[in-house]
C-alpha cells in the first residue's frame, strides 16, 4: 500500500533532516511542502531528497497558511498515485514512531497526552477541541490535531476546493467534511511534546480564524451547504 507523508514546512531547518531520516524506517513516501522558507529549509530538503529515494519536495512561491500547504500536498500525494495520505508537524511534536495507518492521532482520549506545556497553552488548545466539538456536535475529542491519516478515497470524496480555512481551523474543517460526507473516524492515542528547535507557528490570527470559522461551518451544515 503505498503512503505519502505529507509534511509542510516554514523555517524547520533544524528539524528537517532529522526527520526526513526517522520515517525512512517506516517504508513511507515523503512529500515535503516548503512555503519558501527564507531559513533555507526547502533547499536543504531537495539537497536530501537527491540522497533519500523516498522524499520529494513541493516548492510553494510563498507562506499563505497551513491549509493551503496541506491542499496542495494533498492534490500532488493523490496524483502520485497515494493510497492513504497522512500528514504531521515536521518539529518532532509527533513521533515519527507513532506513523501507522491510522485515522487521527489524539491526544485527549484515553491513553493521549500532551507533555512539556504550559497551563495556558493547555487550556488555549484543550477550550478550542471542546468548543468546536459541542458547536460542531461531534464525538471526535481532538478536532485541532494535526497528525492524521485519510484514505485517498475520502480526499477524493470532500470538495478541496471548499475548503478555505488556513491555520488549525483547517484541521477542525476537514475532520468535520469527512464526517459529514459518512466516513468513519478512529481516534488513536498518541503522546504529544512541544517542538526543541524553531519557533511556533501559533498566532492570535490563527485562534480567532477557528473562534469564527466553526459557527460558519455549523451554519453551512444546517443549510445544505455543506
Amino acid at each position: 500500500m503505498r503512503v505519502t507523508v505529507c509534511l509542510p514546512t516554514y523555517n524547520e531547518r533544524e528539524n528537517i533532516e532529522p526527520m526526513l531520516r526517522a520515517l525512512g524506517e517506516h517504508a513511507v513516501r515523503v512529500l515535503v511542502i516548503d512555503d519558501n522558507s527564507p531559513d533555507g529549509t526547502g533547499q536543504l530538503a531537495e539537497r536530501l531528497a537527491r540522497d533519500l529515494d523516498y522524499v520529494d519536495v513541493l516548492h510553494r512561491p510563498r507562506k499563505e497558511g497551513l491549509g493551503p500547504a496541506y491542499l496542495a500536498g494533498f492534490r500532488s500525494a493523490l496524483a502520485d498515485g497515494a493510497e492513504r495520505i497522512l500528514e504531521m508537524d515536521c518539529d518532532f511534536s509527533h513521533d515519527p514512531n507513532d506513523v501507522a495507518d491510522l485515522a487521527l492521532g489524539s491526544r485527549y482520549v484515553e491513553g493521549g497526552e500532551v507533555g512539556n506545556w504550559g497551563a495556558v497553552r493547555r487550556a488555549v488548545s484543550g477550550f478550542g477541541s471542546l468548543y468546536a466539538r459541542i458547536l460542531l456536535s461531534v464525538p471526535v475529542r481532538d478536532l485541532t490535531g494535526g497528525f492524521k491519516c485519510y484514505r485517498a478515497e475520502v480526499l477524493k470524496t470532500i470538495d478541496l476546493d471548499a475548503i478555505h480555512s488556513k491555520g488549525y481551523a483547517f484541521q477542525i474543517e476537514t475532520t468535520y467534511r469527512t464526517l459529514r460526507a459518512g466516513f468513519r473516524v478512529v481516534e488513536v492515542p498518541i503522546r504529544f511534546v512541544d517542538r526543541e528547535a524553531g519557533g511556533s507557528k501559533m498566532s492570535g490570527a490563527i485562534v480567532l480564524e477557528a473562534i469564527w470559522r466553526v459557527p460558519l461551518l455549523r451554519l453551512a451544515a444546517l443549510t445544505g451547504k455543506l
